[in-house]
């Protein structure tokens, strides 16, 4: 049972003192805080606000390796809110990465984001999550771009070490604050729904402990209780594949300020990719609810392909049924009130591409991610095989195996040696054009395949984004605390 919050106050102070001298205390202090207000729905949201605190022993740095951590006033009166108290509250852990750039943590007031994370005023989840009487706890976290003196110290897996020490200390310290650690949901979008997926499936995994100990984790577990993902980039060695597959037919293409037509090389390198990816697909093992296993053939075509469409399908009834008017789509079948089927090609010319193939692992190795994948002294580097093959840059070295395995939650889900989360929410729009859709049904099926408990959907003409349906998502939330 939770200490009180008078006898937390007393033991955080004591345990403070007996941490050793040379390093930064990992024990959260419950007297240095500030009081915080907002108004919100047409209530007032009072909250004690702890703030950037470090949260390992050995900071490399302490621009990004902090967090927030926010309590609702209530809880240190005896109150509850949401049916929940100062001992049963979960653990809302949002973090604003985007693009794998450095990322400060979320705040309940207005505060820019610095380094090119997310970005913007704090997220409404923060203050809807602490108006439905959760306790929120948002880290920092290194990026690709980050530097000192001795060179590069953000490239992965820097990222997602940091947000699995951050999960740390909020478990190393759960007898001293308000809320319950092994109630941790974690929620990002993008770059940062892909660190929430990893916090999930990668949850206490030896892998990592090398990293955690350079930097002074504490000494304790790493796994969550649920992921909230939004719009996810992962898979990335296999995500240049998924997306030649899905709009090979495309050929022209606007992105980052550029558009235009592919050029001759660019459409052979599409075919190569789109070519390679139903062996990977196959080789997954999939099943659908059916049991029956997902497969494509030669030319891409089969009853994966069909359960892509049938998330697209149940996209547009759902838009349908809130009233929205479809009629102008002819890519979609309507009889009466119910959506039969799609034309799957005249969707993604609706869809549009954004990026020229690979989409991922550049030739000319300039991606975001070949800067994510780059080493303490080489800033860019390929992780697939078929782009250092064919690499424009003479200079072009590959990854290592091992980091290129850290960084996709796909190695992890099931391993015997991770405690994955057995709670998921996926979403990725029905407009998102950054990465296939086969990437997200992959990762929901697999999850399905391994047991665990996974509710994915593709909104409606939602593009790359993320946060756009927080009362669904706490209403998801809430009902996992309500069935434990």
């Amino acid at each position: 049972m939770k200490k009180s919050i008078a006898l937390i106050c007393c033991l955080g102070l004591l345990q403070h003192f007996t941490i050793a001298q040379n390093s930064i205390s990992l024990s959260f202090n419950p007297s240095k805080f500030t009081t915080q207000t907002q108004d919100f729905q047409g209530k007032t949201i009072k909250v004690r606000a702890f703030e950037r605190i470090i949260y390992v022993a050995n900071p490399i740095d302490t621009t990004q390796q902090i967090m927030n951590v926010y309590i609702p006033e209530a809880y240190f009166n005896g109150e509850k809110i949401n049916g929940y108290s100062a001992e049963t509250a979960p653990i809302f852990f949002p973090n604003r990465v985007g693009g794998y750039m450095p990322a400060q943590p979320a705040t309940f007031i207005n505060s820019p984001q610095k380094g090119g994370g997310m970005g913007g005023p704090p997220s409404n989840a923060v203050i809807m999550a602490l108006s439905k009487g959760y306790i929120v706890a948002s880290a920092g976290a290194r990026g690709r771009i980050n530097k000192n003196a001795n060179g590069n110290i953000g490239k992965a897996p820097a990222g997602i070490v940091d947000l699995k020490a951050a999960v740390r200390y909020l478990k190393f310290n759960d007898k001293l604050m308000a809320g319950d650690a092994n109630k941790i949901i974690s929620n990002g979008t993008s770059a940062g729904g892909a660190m929430s997926t990893l916090l999930g499936a990668t949850g206490n995994h030896p892998d990592y402990e090398p990293y955690l100990n350079e930097i002074g984790a504490a000494k304790t577990s790493d796994n969550i209780f649920a992921v909230s993902a939004y719009c996810p980039i992962i898979n990335l060695e296999n995500a240049d594949m998924a997306y030649e597959w899905q709009l090979n037919k495309i050929r022209s293409f606007n992105f980052r300020g550029k558009s235009g037509e592919l050029s001759a090389e660019s459409i052979k390198v599409s075919d190569d990719l789109k070519a390679a990816f139903p062996k990977y697909l196959n080789s997954l093992n999939l099943k659908n609810e059916a049991g029956k296993k997902l497969n494509l053939d030669a030319q891409g075509s089969g009853n994966f392909k069909e359960l892509v469409q049938s998330y697209i399908v149940a996209s547009a009834q759902k838009a349908l049924d809130t009233g929205i008017d479809l009629s102008k789509h002819n890519f979609l079948k309507i009889e009466g009130n119910k959506v039969v089927s799609i034309d799957f090609d005249g969707y993604m010319i609706y869809l549009e591409r954004m990026k020229t193939p690979p989409a991922f692992d550049a030739l000319d190795n300039k991606s975001f991610e070949n800067n994510l994948f780059g080493t303490s002294t080489i800033d860019n580097r390929h992780f697939t095989k078929y782009a250092y093959k064919n690499s424009k840059d003479p200079n072009a070295t590959v990854a290592d195996k091992q980091i290129i395995k850290m960084m996709n939650p796909m190695n992890y889900i099931g391993d015997k040696s991770a405690k994955t989360a057995q709670n998921w929410r996926v979403r990725h729009g029905a407009k998102d054009r950054d990465t296939g859709f086969a990437v997200p049904v992959i990762l929901a099926t697999t999850l399905q395949n391994k047991g665990f408990k996974i509710d994915f959907a593709l909104p409606w003409d939602k593009t790359h984004s993320g946060d756009y349906d927080l009362e669904e998502l706490f209403r998801w939330t809430d009902s996992l605390m309500r069935n434990e």
